[in-house]
């Protein structure tokens, strides 16, 4: 049984709202009957241009987006049927790293604050022992724990992504969905996340949901990769049948298209 299985997954948005948030005029389908499913300890690279889809299915999946259609199940469990302490239960084990680690983070929070804000909402620890599992944390994605009494614009971006990263992991999630988390970053500190990535899912047993525009980053890092564009799912396969043998010409768009990022390879 896959641990994440997305079914027949639709969004529709307006573009356009009134003064009161009720929408009007045209609508566009983000998502269009998407099914995808993720096996536990992989790495599902979700591909394609700005605007095709891609971060709204992830938040879809997290239900930090309600789909107008379609089901999901998170280790045989309906996330769209969960509600209360259940829904709370699910979304220990599923996370998300954003793709912009400025905006991201609250400036106006320290460290320590931010890494155990996962936990304070959750409860169950004491403000003494949220601190050491932060420390902790910290360590496990390259920072020291004296950032913990800091604020975010004290370190570079690179450091501010290992922030956020430290925070998704604190509730020991099994899935995250990592939302481009390096196309803010140049291409040496997001090549350092990255590998980071990788060194965490084997660390941790984590499952990714990577979403990139680049495929050489997601050739890197994905056990199979998914393609999409303008809302739909038109190739999903083993990472080197994608890229040595892709089937749409979309995707073969993109391999030309895409420079390598040879930092990564190393």
């Amino acid at each position: 049984m896959p641990l994440l299985e997305a079914q027949h997954l639709t969004k529709t948005f307006s573009s356009d709202q009134n003064v009161f948030g009720m929408s009007y005029g045209a609508r566009a389908r983000a998502v269009n009957d998407v099914s995808l499913t993720i096996e536990a300890g992989e790495t599902v690279g979700l591909v394609g241009e700005s605007g095709s889809g891609k971060s709204t299915l992830g938040r879809m999946l997290l239900r930090l987006i309600e789909p107008d259609s379609g089901g999901i199940r998170f280790d045989g469990q309906d996330v769209l049927a969960a509600s209360g302490s259940q829904l709370r239960r699910l979304r220990r084990d599923m996370q998300i790293i954003f793709q912009d680690p400025y905006g991201s983070l609250d400036s106006r929070m320290t460290v320590s604050q931010i890494v155990c804000e996962p936990i304070a909402i959750h409860g169950g620890e004491s403000s003494a022992s949220r601190r050491i599992r932060g420390a902790e944390m910290l360590r496990a994605v390259g920072l020291d724990e004296s950032a913990l009494a800091r604020y975010p614009h004290e370190f570079s971006g690179g450091q501010r992504q290992r922030i956020g990263i430290a925070r998704a992991l604190m509730l020991r999630p099994r899935f995250i969905v990592a939302d481009e988390p390096v196309s803010a970053l140049d291409v040496s500190v997001g090549a350092q996340i990255v590998n980071l990535l990788r060194q965490l899912q084997r660390e941790f047993q984590l499952t990714y949901l990577f979403i990139s525009h680049s495929l050489p980053v997601v050739r890197y890092l994905a056990t199979r990769i998914a393609v999409m564009r303008q809302g739909e799912l038109v190739e999903v396969g083993a990472t080197e049948q994608i890229v040595s043998s892709p089937c749409h010409d979309y995707t073969r768009t993109l391999l030309a298209a895409t420079p390598e990022l040879e930092t990564a390879a190393n």
